[in-house]
């Protein structure tokens, strides 16, 4: 025991010079690994595992290396609080309490809770706003086809329904365009990352200046619409979003081993999501008011 608590204090001084995560770098976590691997993970063991396991853990691909990745950090978290350290991350993440075979439960029912709050608004928006209205297609179509579940990917499709909104109903050529360029731009950096290398820092860099430029596109489309009763909305939403993105910059071991600052980010998100459609219908019906009135004129 003392031997083991001599290489986490050791490792706890050293873990900044090193590369990689602080807990899977500890050799009581790989000790701990490679003799659960030994012992379960071949022979007729791998195949009492595999009778034992869960369908729904084998279905997600949870494999035995991985079921000893699991104990194992919790072995070297039990040891890391019980010295007074800090919680150490694993494999870049923090410990997280599995649940069934969600390693991230919070962020898993948030995920899902955000896609639903989404699909909700997309079918109110379908049934209140009519298919005759100019934004009609721009929201309800293409967004189908952005739902990538990508934070680059959604970014981007607001960035386009703000093109749309500001010049692509008088000029839809030039809306067609730009919406070329941003397929191609997303094209370019899903195949940068899935293909050549996952850089999360230019991944990071790459949303965060997307995501300046669309909150200052549709905040500058607000102010020269002032007069619009609905606008008050995108400005909540545009700030709102700004305001919540500062958590996902806070890194901190998750609450009772299940919330971490990402999933209250998406919770938070929620809300922000339906405030978002209920302007998306505002506006809308207002351009095909505005279209009527013209109709009648001519």
């Amino acid at each position: 025991m003392a031997g083991r608590t001599a290489r986490l204090v050791l490792l706890a001084g050293a873990a900044a010079l090193a590369s990689g995560s602080q807990g899977d770098r500890e050799p009581v976590y790989r000790d701990c690994v490679l003799r659960c691997e030994e012992r379960n993970c071949s022979g007729g063991a791998l195949k009492h595992f595999r009778s034992r396991q869960p369908i729904y853990m084998s279905l997600a691909g949870w494999t035995c290396r991985d079921d000893c990745k699991y104990e194992c950090m919790w072995v070297t978290v039990g040891l890391y609080l019980q010295e007074g350290q800090k919680v150490p991350q694993f494999h870049g993440k923090w410990p997280f309490s599995r649940f069934l075979c969600f390693q991230e439960p919070a962020s898993a029912v948030a995920s899902f809770l955000n896609g639903l709050a989404s699909l909700v608004m997309l079918c109110r928006y379908r049934t209140s706003v009519p298919a005759s209205s100019p934004m009609y297609p721009t929201c309800v179509a293409f967004a189908w086809k952005m739902d990538y579940f990508c934070a680059s990917t959604v970014i981007l499709h607001s960035i386009y329904l703000c093109c749309v909104r500001t010049v692509g109903l008088q000029h839809p050529a030039m809306a067609s365009a730009f919406r070329a360029l941003l397929l191609l731009l997303l094209t370019a950096h899903v195949s940068y990352l899935s293909l050549i290398h996952f850089d999360y820092g230019y991944n990071m860099a790459a949303n965060v200046a997307i995501g300046l430029l669309n909150a200052a596109w549709w905040l500058a489309w607000c102010l020269w619409n002032q007069r619009l009763p609905h606008v008050h909305k995108c400005v909540a939403v545009v700030l709102l979003l700004q305001g919540l993105s500062l958590l996902e910059l806070l890194d901190f071991p998750p609450l009772f081993w299940v919330l971490d600052a990402h999933a209250i980010w998406h919770i938070s998100t929620i809300p922000v999501h339906v405030l978002f459609f209920s302007f998306l219908e505002d506006d809308s019906l207002y351009l095909l008011k505005e279209s009527e009135a013209k109709v009648k004129l001519d």
